[in-house]
C-alpha cells in the first residue's frame, strides 16, 4: 500500500527504465511563453497580475529594484512545477528533495557569498546580535552559524514535504474510492475536488513563502 502511494513520487518512468519524468520541468519554458499566444488570453491576464501582486510584494521587502525580478520569476517557476503537478501523470519535481534542495542551495549560497565579498563586516555583525553579553557572545556566534547554514534544509523541506503530504492524501482518497460502493463514491469525488482546490492553493501558497523567505534571507546581505 505504501510503496503505491509513494509510487507516484518516484522520477523514473517504466519504459526502459528512463528517467522521462523530469522533463515535466521543462514544461514552465512552454508556458511561459505567452507572447505567442493571444495577448488578451485569460492565462496571460493571470500570469500578468500574479507578477504585478507579487512584485509590489516584493517592493516594500526589497531596497532594490533588479532583484524583484528574480523572484518574481522563481515563485512563478514554482507555482506552474507545483499547479502541473495536479495534472494526471505529469510527475512533481517540487515535490523531489534534490530539486527543492539544490533550489534552496544555489541561492543560499548566492546570498552568502555577495555578502562576504560586498560587505565582510556587515555579515560578522549578524553573527552576534546587539545586546549580546560578552560571555554569550561565543556561544551566539554557534547558535547564528547553525541558523544560517540550516536555512536551506528548512527551505527545501518545507516545500516538499506540503507538496508531498497533498499528493498523498489525493492519491489515498483516490484508492478507497475503488473498494467503496458507487454512492459512497459520489462522497469521496466531492471530497477529493475540495482536496484538488486546496491542494492548489498550497501549491501558491509554497511558492509565496518559498520566495518571501528567500527574499528576507536576501536582505540580510544588505
Amino acid at each position: 500500500m505504501m510503496n503505491n502511494l509513494f509510487s507516484i513520487f518516484d522520477p523514473t518512468s517504466s519504459t526502459f527504465n528512463m528517467k522521462f519524468n523530469w522533463m515535466s520541468m521543462f514544461i514552465v519554458v512552454f508556458i511561459l511563453q505567452y507572447n505567442f499566444w493571444i495577448l488578451n488570453n485569460p492565462l496571460n491576464k493571470f500570469i500578468n497580475m500574479m507578477m504585478m501582486l507579487l512584485y509590489k510584494e516584493m517592493k516594500s521587502m526589497i531596497y532594490m529594484n533588479k532583484p524583484i525580478i528574480m523572484f518574481t520569476s522563481i515563485m512563478m517557476v514554482i507555482f506552474i512545477n507545483n499547479f502541473m503537478g495536479l495534472f494526471p501523470y505529469i510527475f512533481t519535481s517540487t515535490s523531489h528533495i534534490l530539486i527543492s534542495l539544490f533550489l534552496a542551495l544555489l541561492l543560499w549560497f548566492s546570498f552568502n557569498l555577495y555578502g562576504w565579498i560586498i560587505s565582510p563586516s556587515h555579515m560578522f555583525i549578524h553573527l552576534v546580535p546587539i545586546g549580546t553579553p560578552m560571555l554569550l557572545m561565543p556561544f551566539m556566534v554557534i547558535i547564528e552559524s547553525i541558523s544560517n547554514i540550516i536555512r536551506p534544509i528548512t527551505l527545501s523541506v518545507r516545500l516538499m514535504a506540503n507538496m508531498t503530504a497533498g499528493h498523498l492524501l489525493i492519491s489515498l482518497m483516490s484508492s478507497l474510492c475503488e473498494k467503496m460502493y458507487l454512492s459512497l463514491n459520489i462522497i469521496i469525488v466531492i471530497i477529493q475536488t475540495s482536496l484538488m482546490i486546496l491542494e492548489l492553493a498550497v501549491a501558491l501558497i509554497q511558492s509565496y513563502v518559498f520566495t518571501t523567505l528567500a527574499s528576507l534571507y536576501y536582505n540580510e546581505m544588505n
